[in-house]
């Protein structure tokens, strides 16, 4: 049974970190129920090196999962640890937040290559980084880092197709998390018509990154910087047209959220416990990451 469209989000410019413009596709308690369990989707990018070039500086994370995919530029990355790295065009970090971590994530141009031109529009730096739930019974776990440093993907009829995670017409993406979202993220260059397997029940996203497409028989053309949100019965669904877009797929938790800023838990008291722990110095819990 083919899916259709229960909704379609427009996000909105806003400023985080030390300053740097973005795009925010969703997220807040607002679109929770919607999204559950994806959190926020942030489209980062820009022709200007001023609007990003502060950065993310030093800030804690705790019971979620942070996914950053980046198109253009490179992404300076390190945490209180000592363990530090970047990523490049066409790589992703995959960061299991769990108990605790301080981290910073520092955007920066690629030297001495062309500017790429989308839309008219040359960007120097441009990604996604997207915040994934945890499960109340695995936000205190120990903290996991995945360096994927090259996604795989393939050419088809209707376009090209990369699988960061689950599956795609056999293709396996290589972060396979242990979780019971079991999330889903594939990214499709798309022209022409195409369908895409999803599971029954999960809540299933997509985000266009450019041009536009019909994401349901019968539906509107839905252009860059909208989302997606599939109705939650069906096992398929069908895009035709000219895009480049995300889809997110993932089992909805169905648990209580209680969110400030970078920290995401079920309670009030746990987000208080939080705020304490980083007053007393107490914020890690774990002295080790785990890499995969």
């Amino acid at each position: 049974m083919i899916r259709g469209i229960d909704g379609v989000i427009k996000g909105r410019n806003t400023m985080d970190g030390a300053g740097v413009k973005l795009y925010r596709v969703f997220g807040g308690p607002d679109t929770v129920d919607l999204t559950d369990p994806f959190l926020l989707l942030d489209f980062f990018g820009s022709n200007k090196v001023e609007e990003y070039i502060n950065g993310f500086p030093w800030h804690p994370h705790r019971g979620i999962e942070t996914v950053t995919l980046l198109f253009e530029g490179k992404v300076e990355h390190q945490d209180s640890l000592g363990n530090k790295g970047t990523i490049y065009p066409g790589q992703v970090q995959w960061m299991t937040a769990g108990s605790g971590i301080f981290h910073q994530e520092m955007p920066k141009p690629l030297e001495g290559t062309e500017i790429p031109k989308y839309d008219q529009d040359p960007f120097l730096v441009r990604g996604l980084q997207l915040w994934i739930n945890l499960p109340s019974y695995k936000k205190m776990t120990q903290p996991v880092y995945r360096d994927v440093k090259s996604i795989p993907k393939e050419k088809f009829n209707f376009g090209e197709v990369s699988v960061l995670a689950g599956e795609f017409a056999g293709i396996e993406g290589p972060v396979k998390v242990k979780s019971d979202v079991d999330p889903a993220y594939i990214h499709v260059k798309l022209n022409g018509d195409m369908k895409l397997k999803v599971k029954e029940g999960y809540t299933v996203l997509a985000y266009v990154v450019d041009g536009s497409a019909k994401f349901a028989p019968n539906s509107p053309e839905i252009g860059k910087g909208n989302l997606v949100i599939f109705t939650r019965e069906g096992d398929e669904v069908k895009i035709s047209g000219n895009a480049s877009f995300i889809v997110l797929s993932g089992r909805p938790l169905n648990e209580p959220v209680a969110w400030y800023g970078p920290i995401v838990m079920n309670t009030e008291d746990q987000i208080i416990e939080a705020f304490e722990d980083l007053r007393k110095g107490t914020f890690i819990r774990h002295r080790e990451v785990v890499f995969e």
